[in-house]
């Protein structure tokens, strides 16, 4: 790609972005590299891997490449017989172990998340990891031998040690001799020439034996050895002459190994460099909030609010543009400062980068050509140096440009035809256009020429464009609008900032009926453009209203059926069970049956069939809801005084009174109760003379007759709760109960909450409240009943 278009579009400052989220100085190095390239399907690679490693953040984060270094100067030494010094060791320590780490990391992600180029790439990946272990066992993370890299540094270190402490000994004696301290500056240890001195006063150097080592900037305090300890430094000496030998050794034989490794270990640092570039160019993604583009290479770009990478996010005026099908061919025109520039540049910049394998700032389903290369000219490159004029610049930039394009190639080009006289540079301009429309190349050009506007129109392939202008604000929208050309706005502008009318009228009259016609088509144009985008807007906004709505219905509709095959379900477990406890009291009958035939030899006593009969009786499967619906149905009319019966209870009683249209008060024995009057029945209607064997739907307690006052609801689900709960309510209400206590324990919260939403709309509770400390606290709550 030729370089001074890459500077023109400002693509070095991409890559200056990418390599901020490269991890390691490999990736950063592997984007300097980085071109756009024109190989359709080498793109297509690059961006799926990209793709990949986007899938990956998303789905766990950054990739981990914690302590890789780059050691290809390192293995080079090692490769030609050079000794690599402990740092350089440990550097390749740590980068084998974050290539083991890295390898297991996307092999794990690949095993949820098909992701077959990065795990390809890490499968080639080495695990060196006895030479990992090796010169981990020599060397530390300070990168300093240890002692224990070999026997003979830990007896060398062992014995300099002692020497040390020797030596350190024989000056702590002589700092605490009186005499000796008031001839030293400090009464200090210190190290000079890795040999052990104390500091002594100028004054006393010749009272103080001993080898002078160093002096204080102003002379006055002497650095020196003491006699005494000559000889015990000396051996110190050699003993640090002989631990740098040894390590020495030690290097030497770690070197010899990775240099064994060096083909392997270079092929995987530039496999990690890759590998941290396709990451960086993930994180550029998340960045720029960037799309992965479709690629095709028939020379069709289709952008969808596509956005310039470089301009801050919240101020950029995204861009729609399609070109390569039915027209190859723009025409932008307008004022200056419209944006033309800029979206010219947009083209260019983003089609660069989809050339590079980067995803692309813009909408879901943009689609970007790969050229086999892209040329523009834009902006003033006047030389003074070179005796250019703004016009020569551009014909000379225009003309190296037709010499090297290919039909597959796309052209940008900025005031095309600007920087001479208006009549010849509109003419050039027009020929230019025709010459580049018939190689077949794809082109985007903007000019102030008003007669491109009738080429544009006239040439088929070819529209008009322009960037919006509001005339109300006198300043651009920074829209680009195709299928509309430019308008000056010369006039309107002037008259906003004051220009006299008189002046305006006169301007108005030296204008051609031609381009008033063109002007007064392009108004029109406009307002009608207002109109339907206006429309386009509201229809949708109404087809988003619209989706939200239908997936709101479809979650109902989902949450709705969850709940119906939840209730089925219990509902056919509950009919299981019944049938199963029926079938056995049914079995429990009969077979007591046929023993009291065969001890009575045929002649079973009446109490005893009784007996039996209500025992199958109450195996029946109780029916409550059913008969009240029924009971619903019932026409009579209830009075006050008529004996009744409570259908849901199987009581009988009589109206006290009638509270109102659907309730009246009952007398059941010695206690009155509150009946919704479609639960009533009245004695002796048509409805009681139906045999008494008939009547199978009278409820009886399934639990124990003795009521309680408290209901243990742990461990059941909202559901099972809510049913015992209704259940306990009402044997409560009838056994004349004022208070009772419902457990749901402590836990989530999500129990409590929703019986107390419930327990808000029962009809027979009168109030409730969390439990006191002596009654169990929050997880006890308290109903009151009425």
């Amino acid at each position: 790609m030729n370089q001074k278009i890459i500077k023109t579009l400002e693509y070095a400052k991409i890559l200056h972005k990418l390599a901020h989220h490269a991890a390691t100085s490999l990736g950063k190095d592997a984007v300097q590299h980085l071109e756009p390239i024109g190989d359709f399907e080498l793109v297509k690679l690059r961006l799926q891997a990209t793709d990949e490693a986007v899938n990956v953040e998303r789905l766990k984060g950054n990739a981990p490449f914690g302590g890789i270094r780059d050691i290809r100067s390192s293995l080079h030494r090692a490769r030609i017989g050079g000794m690599l010094n402990s740092a350089e060791l440990l550097d390749i320590s740590t980068t084998m172990f974050g290539t083991r780490r890295l390898k297991r990391f996307i092999l794990a992600v690949h095993e949820e998340y098909s992701i077959p180029m990065l795990k390809g790439q890490v499968e080639l990946l080495t695990e060196n990891k006895s030479l990992e272990d090796k010169i981990n066992s020599c060397i530390d993370e300070n990168a300093v031998v240890v002692d224990s890299a070999s026997i003979e540094l830990g007896r060398v270190r062992s014995e300099l040690r002692t020497g040390e402490s020797r030596v350190r000994e024989r000056l702590e004696q002589m700092l605490r001799n009186s005499s000796i301290q008031k001839m030293l500056q400090d009464v200090l240890i210190t190290i000079r020439n890795d040999r052990y001195v104390i500091p002594v006063k100028s004054e006393y150097r010749s009272n103080f034996g001993g080898m002078v080592h160093d002096q204080s900037a102003s002379g006055a305090t002497l650095y020196i050895e003491p006699d005494a300890i000559v000889q015990l430094n000396n051996k110190i000496r050699e003993l640090k002459f002989k631990e740098e030998a040894e390590i020495e050794k030690i290097l030497r034989a770690l070197t010899a190994l990775v240099a064994e490794q060096v083909d392997v270990l270079v092929y995987d640092v530039d496999q990690l460099a890759e590998l941290d570039f396709t990451f960086a160019k993930a994180g550029l993604a998340r960045e720029l909030k960037a799309t992965m583009p479709r690629l095709n290479d028939r020379g069709f770009i289709k952008i969808k609010r596509g956005r310039h990478p470089l301009i801050a996010a919240d101020i950029v005026v995204p861009l729609d543009l399609e070109l390569g099908n039915d027209f190859t061919q723009i025409i932008v025109t307008g004022p200056n400062t419209g944006g033309k520039t800029v979206s010219l540049k947009t083209v260019g910049l983003l089609s660069l980068m989809a050339m590079s394998g980067l995803f692309v700032p813009a909408e879901e389903g943009s689609q970007l050509c790969v050229f086999d290369a892209i040329y523009a000219d834009i902006g003033d490159e006047q030389s003074i140096e070179q005796n250019l004029s703004t016009f020569s610049s551009h014909m000379t930039n225009i003309i190296s440009i037709l010499r090297d394009m290919t039909p597959k190639s796309l052209v940008l080009l900025d005031e095309l035809g600007a920087g001479t006289d208006p009549a010849e540079g509109s003419a050039l301009a027009i020929s230019i256009l025709d010459y580049i429309h018939q190689i077949g190349c794809r082109i985007i050009a903007t000019t102030h020429y008003s007669e491109l506007k009738a080429y544009a129109y006239q040439t088929r392939g070819t529209i008009n464009a322009s960037m919006e202008f509001d005339i109300q604000t006198l300043s651009p929208t920074y829209r680009l609008l195709v299928g509309v050309p430019g308008r000056s706005n010369a006039f309107a502008i002037a008259e906003r900032l004051g220009l006299s009318r008189r002046i305006i009228e006169h301007a108005r009259t030296q204008v051609g009926e031609e381009e008033k016609r063109v002007e007064s088509m392009i108004a029109s144009l406009e307002e009608n453009r207002l109109i339907a985008e206006a429309e386009r807007e509201s229809a949708e906004r109404l087809r988003r209203e619209a989706e939200e709505m239908r997936r709101t219905l479809e979650a109902q509709q989902q949450k709705f059926d969850e709940q119906r095959d939840k209730l089925l379900e219990k509902a056919e477990r509950d009919a299981r069970e019944a049938v199963a406890k029926a079938r056995r009291e049914a079995d429990e009958v009969i077979a007591d049956l046929r023993r009291m035939a065969q001890e009575e030899a045929g002649g079973v006593k009446d109490h005893r069939l009784v007996e039996a009969k209500r025992r199958l009786d109450q195996a029946a499967p109780e029916l409550r809801e059913k008969q009240v619906r029924a009971a619903k149905k019932r026409p009579e009319r209830i009075e006050a005084g008529d004996e009744v019966r409570v259908v849901s209870l199987g009581q009988k009683g009589h109206v006290v009174e009638i509270v109102s249209a659907t309730e009246a008060t009952v007398q059941l024995g010695i206690m009155k109760m509150k009946v919704e009057i479609a639960n009533l029945e009245k004695i002796g209607s048509t409805a009681q003379k139906k045999p008494a064997h008939q009547v199978a739907t009278t409820v009886k307690r399934t639990r124990d007759d003795s009521i309680r006052m408290e209901l243990d609801m742990r461990g059941l689900n909202m559901e099972e709760a809510l049913i015992e709960a209704d259940r306990f309510l009402d044997e409560s209400f009838l056994g004349n109960l004022g208070q009772v206590y419902l457990i749901h324990g402590k836990g989530t919260g999500v129990l409590r909450t929703g019986m107390q939403e419930y327990l808000r709309r029962h009809k027979h509770v009168k109030s409730y409240r969390m439990g006191n400390y002596n009654e169990g606290g929050a997880g006890v709550t308290v109903v009151e009943l009425k």
